[in-house]
Protein backbone atom coordinates (compact mmCIF):
# COMPACT_ATOMS: atom_id res chain seq x y z
CA UNK A 1 0.00 0.00 0.00
CA UNK A 2 1.17 3.34 -1.32
CA UNK A 3 2.17 6.08 1.25
CA UNK A 4 -0.62 8.79 1.52
CA UNK A 5 1.47 12.09 1.82
CA UNK A 6 -0.12 14.06 4.65
CA UNK A 7 0.23 17.85 5.71
CA UNK A 8 2.19 16.95 8.57
CA UNK A 9 5.34 15.44 6.13
CA UNK A 10 6.33 19.02 6.00
CA UNK A 11 5.97 20.06 9.94
CA UNK A 12 8.24 17.26 10.65
CA UNK A 13 10.88 17.70 8.29
CA UNK A 14 10.91 21.32 9.58
CA UNK A 15 11.16 19.42 13.28
CA UNK A 16 14.07 17.37 11.94
CA UNK A 17 16.12 20.45 10.13
CA UNK A 18 15.80 22.68 13.73
CA UNK A 19 19.11 23.25 15.27
CA UNK A 20 16.48 23.71 18.32
CA UNK A 21 14.68 20.55 17.82
CA UNK A 22 13.44 18.74 21.05
CA UNK A 23 11.84 15.01 21.43
CA UNK A 24 8.59 14.94 19.54
CA UNK A 25 5.32 13.64 20.62
CA UNK A 26 2.96 13.01 18.08
CA UNK A 27 -0.83 12.48 19.13
CA UNK A 28 -4.26 11.76 17.66
CA UNK A 29 -6.58 8.73 17.64
CA UNK A 30 -5.91 5.18 16.98
CA UNK A 31 -5.16 5.04 13.58
CA UNK A 32 -5.45 8.80 12.13
CA UNK A 33 -1.40 7.79 10.36
CA UNK A 34 0.79 8.81 13.20
CA UNK A 35 2.94 5.86 12.62
CA UNK A 36 2.57 5.47 9.20
CA UNK A 37 3.50 9.15 8.77
CA UNK A 38 6.71 8.44 11.44
CA UNK A 39 8.37 5.68 9.34
CA UNK A 40 7.91 7.72 5.93
CA UNK A 41 9.68 10.70 7.33
CA UNK A 42 12.16 7.79 8.72
CA UNK A 43 12.90 6.92 5.07
CA UNK A 44 14.85 10.47 5.10
CA UNK A 45 17.57 9.02 7.45
CA UNK A 46 20.51 6.51 7.04
CA UNK A 47 19.40 4.57 9.95
CA UNK A 48 15.56 3.62 11.02
CA UNK A 49 14.86 2.54 14.53
CA UNK A 50 11.70 1.50 15.96
CA UNK A 51 10.38 0.03 19.12
CA UNK A 52 6.59 -0.96 19.75
CA UNK A 53 6.30 -0.84 23.30
CA UNK A 54 3.00 -2.47 22.80
CA UNK A 55 4.08 -5.73 20.88
CA UNK A 56 7.42 -5.48 22.93
CA UNK A 57 6.85 -4.88 25.94
CA UNK A 58 10.09 -6.48 27.42
CA UNK A 59 11.65 -3.29 26.43
CA UNK A 60 9.89 -1.64 28.93
CA UNK A 61 11.94 -2.23 31.43
CA UNK A 62 15.13 -1.19 29.96
CA UNK A 63 13.56 2.39 30.38
CA UNK A 64 12.97 1.50 33.96
CA UNK A 65 16.55 0.38 34.43
CA UNK A 66 18.56 2.37 32.83
CA UNK A 67 18.48 6.32 33.31
CA UNK A 68 21.23 7.22 30.99
CA UNK A 69 19.66 7.99 27.71
CA UNK A 70 22.70 7.41 25.77
CA UNK A 71 23.45 3.73 26.97
CA UNK A 72 19.31 3.54 26.73
CA UNK A 73 19.47 4.29 23.35
CA UNK A 74 22.38 2.36 22.22
CA UNK A 75 20.92 -0.77 24.10
CA UNK A 76 17.90 -0.77 21.95
CA UNK A 77 19.85 -0.29 18.65
CA UNK A 78 21.35 -3.14 19.66
CA UNK A 79 18.46 -5.33 20.13
CA UNK A 80 17.65 -4.59 16.70
CA UNK A 81 20.58 -4.24 15.39
CA UNK A 82 20.13 -0.61 13.99
CA UNK A 83 23.35 2.15 14.66
CA UNK A 84 22.56 5.22 17.15
CA UNK A 85 24.24 7.89 15.24
CA UNK A 86 23.44 11.89 16.15
CA UNK A 87 22.18 13.25 12.89
CA UNK A 88 22.04 9.56 11.62
CA UNK A 89 19.41 7.87 13.53
CA UNK A 90 15.55 8.34 13.87
CA UNK A 91 14.71 6.50 17.12
CA UNK A 92 10.80 5.97 17.04
CA UNK A 93 8.90 4.88 20.38
CA UNK A 94 5.48 3.48 19.23
CA UNK A 95 2.74 2.81 22.03
CA UNK A 96 4.91 4.80 24.39
CA UNK A 97 2.11 5.15 26.63
CA UNK A 98 2.50 1.48 27.87
CA UNK A 99 5.47 2.90 29.93
CA UNK A 100 5.36 5.84 31.84
CA UNK A 101 9.28 5.49 32.46
CA UNK A 102 9.82 5.77 28.57
CA UNK A 103 7.61 8.65 28.71
CA UNK A 104 9.43 10.38 31.32
CA UNK A 105 12.78 9.65 29.36
CA UNK A 106 11.90 12.18 26.64
CA UNK A 107 12.97 15.13 29.21
CA UNK A 108 16.44 13.46 29.10
CA UNK A 109 16.72 13.08 25.74
CA UNK A 110 16.70 16.65 25.30
CA UNK A 111 18.93 17.34 28.18
CA UNK A 112 21.84 14.75 27.64
CA UNK A 113 21.44 13.46 23.90
CA UNK A 114 19.83 16.27 22.11
CA UNK A 115 21.31 15.27 19.03
CA UNK A 116 19.72 12.45 18.52
CA UNK A 117 16.31 12.85 16.98
CA UNK A 118 13.67 10.74 19.04
CA UNK A 119 10.03 10.78 18.03
CA UNK A 120 7.25 9.09 20.37
CA UNK A 121 3.08 8.05 19.51
CA UNK A 122 0.58 6.45 20.84
CA UNK A 123 -3.07 5.38 20.45
CA UNK A 124 -3.94 6.29 24.02
CA UNK A 125 -1.24 8.66 24.86
CA UNK A 126 -3.74 11.13 26.23
CA UNK A 127 -4.51 9.18 29.12
CA UNK A 128 -1.01 8.74 30.22
CA UNK A 129 0.12 12.06 29.84
CA UNK A 130 -3.32 13.29 32.36
CA UNK A 131 -1.62 11.40 34.59
CA UNK A 132 1.51 13.71 34.47
CA UNK A 133 0.17 17.15 34.80
CA UNK A 134 3.49 18.99 34.18
CA UNK A 135 4.92 16.51 31.88
CA UNK A 136 8.24 17.98 30.04
CA UNK A 137 7.34 21.66 29.49
CA UNK A 138 10.06 23.02 27.92
CA UNK A 139 11.50 19.46 26.63
CA UNK A 140 9.13 18.01 24.64
CA UNK A 141 7.33 18.96 21.63
CA UNK A 142 3.86 17.66 20.42
CA UNK A 143 2.37 17.97 17.20
CA UNK A 144 -1.54 16.83 17.08
CA UNK A 145 -2.55 14.82 13.76
CA UNK A 146 -6.34 14.13 12.92
CA UNK A 147 -8.04 11.91 9.91
CA UNK A 148 -7.21 13.21 6.53
CA UNK A 149 -8.65 16.68 5.19
CA UNK A 150 -10.48 16.83 2.17
CA UNK A 151 -7.00 18.01 0.30
CA UNK A 152 -5.45 15.39 1.84
CA UNK A 153 -8.14 13.26 0.08
CA UNK A 154 -7.29 15.40 -3.44
CA UNK A 155 -3.76 14.84 -3.05
CA UNK A 156 -3.79 10.69 -2.33
CA UNK A 157 -6.61 11.14 -5.45
CA UNK A 158 -3.91 12.75 -7.62
CA UNK A 159 -6.00 15.59 -7.99
CA UNK A 160 -2.88 18.59 -7.00
CA UNK A 161 -3.88 20.72 -9.75
CA UNK A 162 -7.79 20.89 -8.34
CA UNK A 163 -5.70 21.79 -5.42
CA UNK A 164 -3.81 24.50 -7.29
CA UNK A 165 -6.94 25.78 -9.10
CA UNK A 166 -9.21 26.23 -5.46
CA UNK A 167 -5.27 27.88 -3.68
CA UNK A 168 -5.72 30.55 -6.47
CA UNK A 169 -9.65 31.24 -6.35
CA UNK A 170 -10.94 33.94 -4.75
CA UNK A 171 -14.22 35.39 -3.13
CA UNK A 172 -14.17 37.02 -7.15
CA UNK A 173 -12.52 34.68 -8.95
CA UNK A 174 -14.34 30.97 -8.00
CA UNK A 175 -13.17 28.01 -9.40
CA UNK A 176 -14.29 27.67 -13.25
CA UNK A 177 -17.38 25.97 -13.28
CA UNK A 178 -17.38 22.53 -14.51
CA UNK A 179 -14.21 22.44 -12.11
CA UNK A 180 -16.46 23.39 -9.45
CA UNK A 181 -18.90 19.98 -10.24
CA UNK A 182 -16.45 17.96 -10.54
CA UNK A 183 -15.42 18.96 -7.15
CA UNK A 184 -18.66 19.09 -5.83
CA UNK A 185 -18.67 15.10 -6.58
CA UNK A 186 -15.85 14.35 -5.09
CA UNK A 187 -16.43 16.00 -2.25
CA UNK A 188 -19.65 14.08 -1.85
CA UNK A 189 -17.26 10.79 -2.23
CA UNK A 190 -14.97 12.11 0.49
CA UNK A 191 -17.99 12.24 3.07
CA UNK A 192 -18.98 9.06 2.27
CA UNK A 193 -15.10 7.36 2.48
CA UNK A 194 -13.92 9.63 5.44
CA UNK A 195 -10.35 10.51 6.08
CA UNK A 196 -9.17 7.53 7.85
CA UNK A 197 -6.01 7.00 6.10
CA UNK A 198 -7.05 2.59 5.44
CA UNK A 199 -10.34 3.72 3.91
CA UNK A 200 -9.27 6.44 1.48
CA UNK A 201 -6.28 3.45 0.35
CA UNK A 202 -9.28 1.32 0.02
CA UNK A 203 -11.12 3.26 -1.83
CA UNK A 204 -8.09 4.66 -4.33
CA UNK A 205 -7.44 0.49 -4.90
CA UNK A 206 -10.60 -0.07 -5.53
CA UNK A 207 -13.67 2.78 -5.99
CA UNK A 208 -15.78 0.24 -3.75
CA UNK A 209 -17.46 1.96 -1.21
CA UNK A 210 -18.18 -1.34 -0.24
CA UNK A 211 -14.34 -2.01 0.86
CA UNK A 212 -14.21 0.94 2.71
CA UNK A 213 -16.99 -0.16 4.86
CA UNK A 214 -15.09 -3.22 5.91
CA UNK A 215 -11.79 -0.83 6.71
CA UNK A 216 -14.37 1.86 8.72
CA UNK A 217 -16.14 -1.51 10.78
CA UNK A 218 -12.70 -2.49 11.89
CA UNK A 219 -11.56 0.78 12.96
CA UNK A 220 -14.88 0.96 14.64
CA UNK A 221 -14.48 -2.37 16.29
CA UNK A 222 -10.70 -1.44 17.28
CA UNK A 223 -12.33 1.66 19.30
CA UNK A 224 -14.59 -0.53 21.09
CA UNK A 225 -12.07 -3.40 21.88
CA UNK A 226 -9.83 -0.09 23.34
CA UNK A 227 -12.62 0.38 25.73
CA UNK A 228 -12.03 -2.18 28.09
CA UNK A 229 -8.69 -0.93 28.12
CA UNK A 230 -10.50 2.22 30.34
CA UNK A 231 -12.19 -0.59 32.39
CA UNK A 232 -10.49 0.67 35.30
CA UNK A 233 -11.88 4.06 34.61
CA UNK A 234 -15.32 3.62 33.83
CA UNK A 235 -17.64 0.76 32.70
CA UNK A 236 -17.30 -0.12 28.76
CA UNK A 237 -21.00 -0.56 28.00
CA UNK A 238 -21.29 3.34 29.63
CA UNK A 239 -18.35 4.33 26.72
CA UNK A 240 -20.80 2.64 23.93
CA UNK A 241 -23.87 4.07 25.02
CA UNK A 242 -22.40 7.49 25.27
CA UNK A 243 -21.30 7.21 21.86
CA UNK A 244 -24.32 6.07 20.71
CA UNK A 245 -26.04 9.21 22.14
CA UNK A 246 -23.09 11.29 20.44
CA UNK A 247 -24.09 10.02 17.09
CA UNK A 248 -28.25 10.36 17.78
CA UNK A 249 -27.13 13.90 18.93
CA UNK A 250 -24.68 14.97 15.82
CA UNK A 251 -25.32 18.59 15.66
CA UNK A 252 -27.39 19.52 18.66
CA UNK A 253 -26.46 20.29 22.15
CA UNK A 254 -25.56 17.29 24.00
CA UNK A 255 -28.31 16.06 26.50
CA UNK A 256 -26.63 13.44 29.40
CA UNK A 257 -30.19 12.09 29.97
CA UNK A 258 -30.64 11.06 26.52
CA UNK A 259 -27.59 8.22 27.48
CA UNK A 260 -29.17 4.57 27.81
CA UNK A 261 -28.69 2.44 30.68
CA UNK A 262 -29.56 5.23 33.80
CA UNK A 263 -26.46 6.19 33.82
CA UNK A 264 -25.80 9.62 36.49
CA UNK A 265 -24.53 12.75 35.08
CA UNK A 266 -21.21 12.58 36.44
CA UNK A 267 -20.32 9.08 35.10
CA UNK A 268 -21.60 10.10 31.92
CA UNK A 269 -19.45 13.28 32.07
CA UNK A 270 -16.43 10.78 33.08
CA UNK A 271 -17.10 8.81 29.83
CA UNK A 272 -17.03 12.07 27.62
CA UNK A 273 -13.67 12.94 28.88
CA UNK A 274 -12.29 9.79 28.22
CA UNK A 275 -13.99 9.34 24.42
CA UNK A 276 -12.17 13.17 24.04
CA UNK A 277 -8.73 12.20 25.41
CA UNK A 278 -8.75 9.28 23.00
CA UNK A 279 -9.76 11.88 20.28
CA UNK A 280 -12.90 9.79 19.05
CA UNK A 281 -15.15 12.78 20.09
CA UNK A 282 -14.13 16.66 19.01
CA UNK A 283 -16.42 19.13 22.02
CA UNK A 284 -17.56 21.89 20.17
CA UNK A 285 -18.41 24.62 23.20
CA UNK A 286 -21.07 27.39 22.81
CA UNK A 287 -19.48 30.68 23.44
CA UNK A 288 -20.61 33.93 23.87
CA UNK A 289 -18.22 35.07 21.26
CA UNK A 290 -18.60 39.20 22.33
CA UNK A 291 -14.81 39.05 21.69
CA UNK A 292 -11.46 37.11 22.14
CA UNK A 293 -10.86 34.74 23.83
CA UNK A 294 -13.56 32.59 22.70
CA UNK A 295 -13.12 30.19 25.43
CA UNK A 296 -13.03 32.60 28.50
CA UNK A 297 -16.79 32.91 27.28
CA UNK A 298 -17.64 29.18 27.17
CA UNK A 299 -21.16 28.03 29.14
CA UNK A 300 -20.56 24.85 30.01
CA UNK A 301 -24.14 23.49 29.46
CA UNK A 302 -24.29 24.17 25.63
CA UNK A 303 -21.77 21.38 24.26
CA UNK A 304 -21.73 19.39 20.90
CA UNK A 305 -19.82 16.59 20.37
CA UNK A 306 -18.83 16.00 16.70
CA UNK A 307 -17.36 12.40 15.60
CA UNK A 308 -13.84 12.77 14.70
CA UNK A 309 -15.14 11.23 11.05
CA UNK A 310 -18.07 11.42 8.83
CA UNK A 311 -17.11 7.68 7.30
CA UNK A 312 -16.99 6.13 10.96
CA UNK A 313 -20.01 8.13 12.16
CA UNK A 314 -22.09 6.81 9.28
CA UNK A 315 -20.94 3.43 10.04
CA UNK A 316 -21.83 3.68 13.72
CA UNK A 317 -25.48 4.77 12.48
CA UNK A 318 -26.10 1.84 9.80
CA UNK A 319 -24.37 -1.12 12.70
CA UNK A 320 -26.25 0.33 15.48
CA UNK A 321 -29.53 2.10 13.84
CA UNK A 322 -29.84 0.66 9.93
CA UNK A 323 -31.12 4.02 9.89
CA UNK A 324 -27.76 5.59 7.28
CA UNK A 325 -29.35 4.72 4.17
CA UNK A 326 -31.23 8.33 3.97
CA UNK A 327 -28.28 10.10 4.44
CA UNK A 328 -26.28 8.04 2.51
CA UNK A 329 -28.60 8.90 -0.70
CA UNK A 330 -28.42 12.47 0.29
CA UNK A 331 -25.08 12.74 0.21
CA UNK A 332 -24.50 10.50 -3.46
CA UNK A 333 -27.65 11.85 -5.29
CA UNK A 334 -29.34 14.35 -3.09
CA UNK A 335 -30.35 18.07 -4.16
CA UNK A 336 -27.51 20.31 -2.75
CA UNK A 337 -30.02 22.01 -0.32
CA UNK A 338 -31.01 18.99 0.82
CA UNK A 339 -27.61 17.52 1.88
CA UNK A 340 -26.08 21.00 3.25
CA UNK A 341 -29.56 21.49 5.23
CA UNK A 342 -31.02 17.84 6.07
CA UNK A 343 -27.59 16.34 5.87
CA UNK A 344 -25.54 16.49 9.58
CA UNK A 345 -22.64 15.67 7.97
CA UNK A 346 -21.78 18.53 6.20
CA UNK A 347 -21.86 20.79 9.60
CA UNK A 348 -19.63 18.10 11.11
CA UNK A 349 -17.06 18.26 8.21
CA UNK A 350 -16.86 21.98 8.25
CA UNK A 351 -15.85 21.95 12.39
CA UNK A 352 -13.49 18.93 11.04
CA UNK A 353 -11.76 20.70 8.26
CA UNK A 354 -11.21 23.62 10.54
CA UNK A 355 -9.54 21.71 12.84
CA UNK A 356 -7.76 19.89 10.04
CA UNK A 357 -6.37 23.12 8.72
CA UNK A 358 -5.17 24.67 11.80
CA UNK A 359 -1.76 24.83 13.40
CA UNK A 360 -0.74 21.22 14.47
CA UNK A 361 1.57 22.44 17.44
CA UNK A 362 -1.50 22.98 19.46
CA UNK A 363 -4.84 21.48 19.94
CA UNK A 364 -7.43 23.56 18.09
CA UNK A 365 -10.90 24.40 19.71
CA UNK A 366 -13.99 24.45 18.30
CA UNK A 367 -17.06 26.61 19.31
CA UNK A 368 -20.69 27.68 18.60
CA UNK A 369 -22.93 30.52 19.43
CA UNK A 370 -26.49 30.14 19.88
CA UNK A 371 -28.77 32.96 21.29
CA UNK A 372 -30.13 32.45 24.09
CA UNK A 373 -33.07 35.18 24.37
CA UNK A 374 -36.59 33.72 25.47
CA UNK A 375 -37.92 31.87 22.27
CA UNK A 376 -35.07 32.51 20.18
CA UNK A 377 -33.61 29.81 17.58
CA UNK A 378 -30.40 31.37 16.27
CA UNK A 379 -27.68 29.43 15.93
CA UNK A 380 -24.27 29.62 14.23
CA UNK A 381 -22.76 27.07 13.58
CA UNK A 382 -18.70 27.97 14.13
CA UNK A 383 -17.42 30.44 15.16
CA UNK A 384 -13.56 31.20 15.02
CA UNK A 385 -11.11 33.53 15.78
CA UNK A 386 -9.41 35.67 12.80
CA UNK A 387 -7.63 39.35 12.10
CA UNK A 388 -8.27 39.74 15.90
CA UNK A 389 -11.82 39.71 15.99
CA UNK A 390 -14.80 36.85 15.82
CA UNK A 391 -15.29 35.64 12.30
CA UNK A 392 -18.73 33.51 12.12
CA UNK A 393 -19.56 30.50 9.89
CA UNK A 394 -22.05 29.20 8.69
CA UNK A 395 -23.55 26.20 7.14
CA UNK A 396 -26.11 26.91 4.67
CA UNK A 397 -27.43 26.13 0.98
CA UNK A 398 -28.60 28.35 -1.70
CA UNK A 399 -28.63 32.30 -3.01
CA UNK A 400 -31.98 33.03 -1.69
CA UNK A 401 -31.67 32.43 2.27
CA UNK A 402 -31.86 35.39 4.56
CA UNK A 403 -29.34 33.70 6.79
CA UNK A 404 -31.35 35.11 9.87
CA UNK A 405 -28.75 33.46 12.39
CA UNK A 406 -25.81 35.18 10.79
CA UNK A 407 -26.76 38.23 10.13
CA UNK A 408 -28.63 38.45 13.87
CA UNK A 409 -24.78 37.31 14.84
CA UNK A 410 -23.07 39.98 13.23
CA UNK A 411 -25.23 42.44 14.00
CA UNK A 412 -25.52 42.13 17.88
CA UNK A 413 -21.62 41.55 17.36
CA UNK A 414 -20.91 44.53 15.20
CA UNK A 415 -19.30 42.78 12.39
CA UNK A 416 -19.10 43.25 8.85
CA UNK A 417 -17.88 40.01 7.45
CA UNK A 418 -19.14 36.79 8.14
CA UNK A 419 -18.45 33.07 6.39
CA UNK A 420 -21.38 30.72 4.26
CA UNK A 421 -20.26 27.56 3.50
CA UNK A 422 -22.31 25.63 0.77
CA UNK A 423 -21.67 23.61 -2.13
CA UNK A 424 -21.82 26.65 -4.32
CA UNK A 425 -18.80 28.01 -5.68
CA UNK A 426 -16.99 31.10 -4.48
CA UNK A 427 -18.55 34.30 -4.31
CA UNK A 428 -19.82 37.62 -2.27
CA UNK A 429 -23.01 38.84 -0.95
CA UNK A 430 -23.56 42.03 0.10
CA UNK A 431 -26.48 42.66 2.70
CA UNK A 432 -27.78 45.60 4.33
CA UNK A 433 -29.74 45.74 7.91
CA UNK A 434 -31.02 48.84 10.37
CA UNK A 435 -29.83 49.30 13.27
CA UNK A 436 -31.39 50.49 16.49
CA UNK A 437 -31.57 53.87 15.08
CA UNK A 438 -32.86 53.00 11.62
CA UNK A 439 -29.68 53.41 10.15
CA UNK A 440 -28.62 50.85 7.27
CA UNK A 441 -25.70 49.03 8.14
CA UNK A 442 -23.48 46.86 4.93
CA UNK A 443 -21.93 43.88 5.44
CA UNK A 444 -20.13 41.36 3.16
CA UNK A 445 -20.98 37.37 3.79
CA UNK A 446 -18.59 35.22 1.70
CA UNK A 447 -19.30 32.45 0.17
CA UNK A 448 -16.91 29.37 0.73
CA UNK A 449 -17.61 26.22 -0.93
CA UNK A 450 -17.79 22.98 1.66
CA UNK A 451 -14.57 21.59 -0.31
CA UNK A 452 -12.38 24.99 -0.05
CA UNK A 453 -13.05 25.33 4.16
CA UNK A 454 -9.52 23.92 4.50
CA UNK A 455 -8.20 27.76 3.57
CA UNK A 456 -10.79 29.54 5.78
CA UNK A 457 -7.75 30.15 8.15
CA UNK A 458 -5.69 31.93 5.85
CA UNK A 459 -7.85 33.29 2.96
CA UNK A 460 -7.94 37.13 2.98
CA UNK A 461 -11.47 38.08 4.53
CA UNK A 462 -13.93 40.63 2.40
CA UNK A 463 -12.56 44.04 3.36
Amino acid sequence: MRYLTRNIDDELLKWKESPRRKPLLVRGARQVGKSWAIRHLGETFEHYLEINLEAEKDLCRLFEEVPDVVELAQRLGAVHNVPVIPGKTLLFIDEVQNSPAALKSLWFFKENFPDLHVVAAGSLLEFALNEMPSYGVGRVRSVFMYPMSFKEFLMARGKDMWIDEISKADWTHPVEESLHLRLVSEFRSFLMVGGMPASVSAWIETQDYAACQDEQNDIQQSYYDDFAKYGAKVDPQLLRNTLSAIVRQTGKKFIFSKVDGGYKTEEVRNALRLLRDAGIIIPVQMSAANGLPLGAQVNPKFTRYDYLDTGLLLRVLAMNYDDDRELTRLILAGDAPDLVNKGMVTELTVGLEIMKSSNPQSKYDLFYWENLEKNATSEVEYVIARNATCLPVEVKSGTSGKMKSLRLFMKKKNLTAGIRCSLENFGLLEVSDTDESGQQENRKIAILPLYAVWRLLTLELPA
